[in-house]
């Protein structure tokens, strides 16, 4: 067995696991494999071992990727500058990382001159890290009623960066309030706005994240191996 498919079966069954402790269907939960200067051969085997979902940081690197690999969708996870939305709107499924009006109004512009409408989350800075990009919790609600009026983006859900701790406990605060506040934004109603996706957990605090109600967690180190 080899090394990718060994992680691939040990994250697998620890989405399994915490499902299971926290009541859920692993079914619910996508693994969105992030690819990060993986080469296309490697991301390739990954699709074919099941991993449907691929995250890329950058858009150049997943503008290079995407003709090459077939069978899988692909989410842009990294922050996203305005002048680069043009590159990906017919590549991506799912954007995470909305997090300014003027990106929201980017995208809207782009994808209604297309006909088309983009899934996007909505990025927020939780810990309130100077160093993340993210809408800070109490801006969040207004955020929401104001860009789902766009008509050329649909919100999905949220999304959040923990901080890098050792013991991922410590993060489960962040993301049980991550999930508190999809619950207020659900609470809403508001029309084009579906709450059915919480991104969060990565590889070092992915089965606390599930725990807390992840529907979507980011995984690179644990399939893929540490970066070089």
């Amino acid at each position: 067995m080899s090394d990718l498919t060994s992680n691939i079966n040990e994250v697998l069954e620890d989405v399994r696991q915490a499902a299971a402790r926290s009541g859920r269907d692993p079914a619910e939960i996508g693994i969105v494999a992030v690819t990060k200067t993986v080469p296309v051969e490697t991301v390739r085997l990954a699709v074919s071992a099941g991993l449907l979902i691929l995250g890329e940081n950058r858009v150049q690197e997943l503008t290079a990727k995407y003709p090459l690999v077939e069978g899988a969708e692909w989410h842009l996870i990294g922050h996203l500058q305005r002048n680069k939305v043009k590159y990906i709107t017919d590549k991506v499924s799912l954007i995470h990382s909305l997090d300014s009006a003027v990106l929201a109004e980017e995208i809207n512009r782009r994808m209604s001159s297309m006909g088309r409408v983009m899934d996007v989350l909505v990025q927020v800075n939780i810990a309130e890290d100077p160093n993340k990009y993210g809408i800070k919790a109490n801006q969040v609600i207004d955020f929401v009623e104001t860009a789902a009026q766009l008509q050329g983006i649909r919100i999905r859900g949220l999304m959040t960066i923990g901080p890098y701790v050792s013991d991922p406990e410590e993060i489960r605060p962040v993301f049980r309030e991550l999930r508190k506040l999809a619950g207020n934004v659900k609470k809403m109603d508001l029309p084009g706005v579906d709450m059915r996706h919480l991104s969060m957990g990565m590889s070092n605090d992915y089965i606390v994240a599930i725990e807390e109600g992840a529907t979507l967690v980011r995984i690179g180190s644990a399939i893929f191996g540490t970066r070089k």
